[in-house]
């Protein structure tokens, strides 16, 4: 039996789970709703920086349910926001983390990157690094 009845929605939330572990896993942490939420903002600062082509290429090789974490929100019209610097796209990602900022927040994004790295295939990723400046592929 499975615990929602849907063996599709099973794994859709199974497979999310093992992506926010991940992130949980390498950024050293033991807080899940943390680790989700940086999780969304890495995705969402990765997203507005690429053309909604990109964007679609990589959503495309994610499960059901961190696509549409990746997607909840967009706007293509406004997109792609240019972020040249690193320090920019930390400060997108720590937007979103307020009035509990990120610790190290490069070593946390670096850890999202991580399991983008493992989870999406390598060519997908180099497309994805590709547009992004020197000194922000060093999150990579």
């Amino acid at each position: 039996m499975t615990a929602t009845g849907l063996k599709i929605t099973d794994d859709a939330v199974q497979s999310t789970n093992e992506w926010v572990n991940d992130v949980n896993e390498k950024v050293g942490w033991e807080h899940k709703h943390r680790a989700y939420r940086l999780l969304r903002s890495v995705l969402h600062a990765v997203r507005d920086h690429l053309n909604p082509d990109e964007a679609a290429q990589l959503a495309a090789q994610m499960p059901v349910l961190i696509r549409g974490v990746f997607y909840d929100g967009w706007n293509p019209s406004k997109t792609p926001l240019k972020i040249r610097a690193r320090d920019e796209f930390i400060a997108r990602v720590q937007e979103d983390f307020g009035s509990d900022p990120l610790g190290d927040a490069p070593e946390a994004i670096s850890a999202v990157m991580a399991v983008l790295e493992a989870r999406i295939s390598k060519g997908e990723m180099e497309d994805v690094r590709s547009t992004f400046t020197t000194e922000i592929r060093t999150l990579f």
